[in-house]
């Protein structure tokens, strides 16, 4: 199996994180699709290994607990891939999701990760670099 999932396309690996987040299987996306040494870059810093992105995913899940969660535009070529995102209902909203990504060998290896927390009126409640107005 590890050498299947090593065999994957970006594409692949990014249908299946995005898959595995919409189920909240954060522990079986780490295995699957993400390095043990990825580095992520957001404007609230940079974070390592899969302690890092665990950290995001609890910052994430505490200021957006539910809400709909809608995948926009997917761009792939080579080994980068880009995603847009919003949360479009719930108390808490995001309009402006948007994440790289570095894949190899099956694996997400770097990814870049950018949103703005508001309202559901629209007011921001969070800035991209984790400020609070």
């Amino acid at each position: 199996m590890p050498d299947e999932l090593s065999q994957r396309t970006t594409q692949e690996v990014i249908d299946d994180h995005l898959r595995l987040a919409t189920e909240n299987d954060v522990e079986a996306d780490l295995e699957r699709n993400v390095a043990e040494d990825i580095v992520v870059l957001s404007g609230r810093g940079m974070f390592h290994g899969h302690a890092g992105v665990h950290e995001l995913a609890r910052q994430l899940l505490d200021e957006v607990p539910s809400g709909e969660w809608v995948y926009g535009a997917r761009r792939f070529a080579g080994r980068m891939a880009f995603l847009e995102w919003t949360v479009e209902s719930g108390p808490f909203r995001i309009p402006d999701g948007a994440d790289s990504y570095l894949v190899e060998n099956g694996k997400i290896q770097a990814q870049t990760i950018h949103y703005t927390l508001t309202d559901d009126v629209g007011n921001v409640v969070i800035r991209s670099d984790g400020t609070r107005p």
